[in-house]
């Protein structure tokens, strides 16, 4: 697994041991982060602020971070992920400028002020076995780290539908493998 584009390209990633952890591929990144170079409703990357929930790895926030995001959060509340995210940032130069925070996504509290939210874009993979994802949504929302115009790339499992929660509206959605993608723009 690498970052496949920006600056950082080519840079290996790294992750836990054992299946706990299931990190998009680097073609259905590359295809996503095609989309947010080019798509009308995906706002510009560069100097982003992005938050990285259920992160894992960290690809998709350090992939943001490699096209221009200038800051990243990450939540996530595996230890060895946390590791693996700081170990990650570390080898493109990146780890004093990334927040990895012990937070479990379906309590979300405000975000600190280092998160520097309302966020401009987030990653949501949260476990495929679990239905946590419009809870998480309308939480963001209630709890500021997104607001009118965020934009959210929430994956999910492709056998399943996914209509966004009330506050948010569709504006795209890409099947990957196993996985759907859907761009979901903040009211």
């Amino acid at each position: 697994m690498r970052i496949v584009g920006g600056r950082f390209k080519g840079r290996r990633l790294v992750a836990p041991e054992g299946r706990d952890v299931r990190p998009t591929s680097d073609r259905a990144r590359e295809s996503i982060f095609n989309i947010l170079a080019h798509a009308d409703f995906a706002p510009d990357l560069e100097g982003a602020s992005v938050v990285d929930i259920f992160a894992g790895t960290g690809a998709m926030g350090l992939e943001a971070m490699s096209r221009g995001a200038t800051t990243a959060t990450f939540l996530e509340i595996d230890p060895r992920a946390r590791a693996a995210i700081i170990k990650n940032a570390g080898t493109m130069g990146q780890a004093s400028t990334i927040r990895v925070l012990n937070l479990n996504a379906t309590m979300l509290p405000p975000p600190p002020r280092i998160a520097k939210c309302p966020a401009t874009v987030i990653f949501l993979d949260p476990p495929y076995g679990e239905d946590v994802l419009p809870g998480v949504l309308l939480s963001l929302l209630h709890r500021g780290w997104a607001d009118s115009g965020t934009l959210c790339v929430a994956e999910t499992p492709s056998e399943r539908d996914f209509d966004p929660p009330r506050g948010y509206s569709l504006a795209d959605q890409r099947t990957y493998g196993a996985a759907l993608v859907s761009f979901l723009i903040a009211n």
